[in-house]
């Protein structure tokens, strides 16, 4: 990308706003240009927003501060979409075959909306993810130019109650940010995480924030599960309250003393943590706590993964990240829980990444922010507005070289100036919104999974050779 180009997204997370702006290296590596974070937690709940006028106040400030960063305006922004509610559903759709039994583009098109017209009470279709489909009992990836008497489209539908689109959009309406395009977070998350093996032998990527934690669940390059438990790092946290402190002390304390296998060592005095009120808190105590929540969470993790019926062909074994995968231990305890031997922690994403070392912890929780910045491919930068009238600037010097602008003192160019300038500023503001009501219109059946789908065709050669469609039952509509 040429240097006065750049790609911007917001993540809204369960704790934090955050934006970022960046480019695409030609070396597949990610450029940060500009990072802003501001907390949340009084508009946001486990990533649903619930204070509109709040959350737009938050989006400003951190477009604000990201433009300043740049020193250029932003013009549109790749959003992530993710939180409570969020879930896929699994749905089947079948037609005849007719006329010279082939199957066509139109056939193809028309199985797909009908799968996106299928009523679902409260809850909206966030976006599709294609599975295979089912020609005369043989299963393909492609359907178009296959010939058959029957075809059955296998859908993978990620469905979210109605307000968690809806609140989003209008704290951006309200904001004044065009929205480029609204992404299913926990697959941009997956992109920049998780190994082309792992996606392709099958693994269950768990996020763990701090609010929410999500299962995604992959197999032969294509989402086959995702749910999001509401529970996180933040529930540890406030069960340590219990102790009588504060929740900025007891964050403290959890990332300080925390050990989900901790142990107390053969001494006749046991080992404590001093509170700022100047108490002695046992640590074996403090990690009980810690480590009974952590287990209520692992368990439910596990039996999600369980759910998708997928836990016995994930050979890429599982993948946890965000804040919460920094707990001591989590992966030797995941391991003793559910027999499963490939746990590994992701702190930080597959892609390199180049500027702002120092604002970018390698902890888990901006893998998301960058997954939103690695899925982004429009220029996001705003139409230069300055250029006309720095032309009008240099016309009035070329006039009088020697004393600059002749005009400078005539005060009904002064007006006629500030007059130019406030229509200029009615003109960007009306494209802007122009902008966002072209966003509103833009089709569902025009979503990132169906752009993402094409591009891993090509990886899907050995879709089933891991028996990744032996089982009719995972095929059932279930809309529960």
């Amino acid at each position: 990308m040429a240097s006065n180009e750049f790609i911007a997204a917001v993540e809204l997370s369960s704790s934090h706003i955050a934006g970022i702006a960046g480019l695409h290296n030609a070396d597949g590596s990610l450029q940060v240009l500009a990072y802003a974070s501001e907390e949340a937690a009084s508009c946001i709940h486990k990533g649903i927003v619930f204070n509109i006028d709040e959350t737009a106040a938050v989006l400003t400030t951190i477009i604000n501060r990201l433009e300043s960063q740049l020193d250029a305006s932003i013009a549109q922004v790749y959003v992530g979409i993710g939180g409570l509610s969020m879930r896929t559903v699994r749905n089947a759709v079948s037609r005849d075959v007719n006329g010279d039994g082939i199957i066509s583009q139109e056939l193809v098109d028309n199985l797909c909306d009908e799968n996106l017209a299928i009523p679902i009470e409260d809850m909206d279709i966030l976006d599709v993810a294609p599975q295979e489909y089912i020609i005369d009992n043989s299963a393909q990836v492609k359907a178009v130019g296959v010939a058959g008497n029957r075809v059955t489209a296998q859908f993978l539908n990620i469905v979210a109650r109605t307000s968690l689109k809806k609140n989003l959009e209008y704290s951006f309406d309200k904001a004044k940010v065009e929205i480029a395009d609204l992404v299913i977070a926990p697959a941009a998350l997956a992109r920049v995480v998780l190994t082309d093996t792992e996606m392709r032998s099958g693994c269950a990527l768990v996020d763990f924030g701090a609010e929410t934690t999500t299962v995604s669940v992959y197999k032969n390059n294509i989402l086959r599960f995702l749910s999001v438990i509401p529970l996180g790092n933040a529930n540890l946290t406030r069960d340590l309250t219990t102790l009588q402190m504060e929740e900025s002390e007891a964050e403290s304390l959890k990332q300080r003393y925390g050990d989900l296998s901790y142990e107390e060592e053969n001494s006749d005095i046991p080992a404590t943590c001093q509170t700022e009120d100047g108490r002695a808190i046992p640590l074996t105590t403090l990690n009980f706590i810690i480590a009974a929540r952590s287990a209520e969470i692992l368990n439910n993790v596990w039996n999600q993964i369980q759910l998708s019926q997928y836990d016995d062909r994930l050979l890429g074994g599982v993948v946890f990240t965000g804040g919460g995968a920094n707990l001591r231990h989590l992966e030797e305890v995941f391991r003793k829980q559910t027999k499963m031997t490939k746990v590994r922690t992701a702190r930080f994403v597959q892609p390199a990444v180049h500027g702002k070392e120092s604002e970018l912890k390698k902890d888990g929780t901006l893998n998301t922010l960058l997954g939103l910045l690695a899925v982004g491919h429009e220029n996001c930068r705003a139409k230069d507005q300055e250029s006309s009238s720095a032309q009008t600037q240099d016309e009035h010097s070329l006039l009088n070289p020697e004393t600059g602008d002749m005009f400078r003192d005539d005060e009904a160019l002064k007006e006629q100036e500030a007059a130019a300038a406030e229509a200029a500023r009615a003109k960007k503001e009306a494209e802007r919104q122009a902008a966002i009501d072209r966003q509103k219109a833009k089709k569902e059946k025009g979503s990132w999974f169906g752009r993402m789908k094409k591009a891993f065709e090509d990886a899907s050669n050995d879709l089933f050779q891991d028996n990744g469609f032996d089982d009719k039952e995972n095929n059932k509509t279930d809309f529960k």
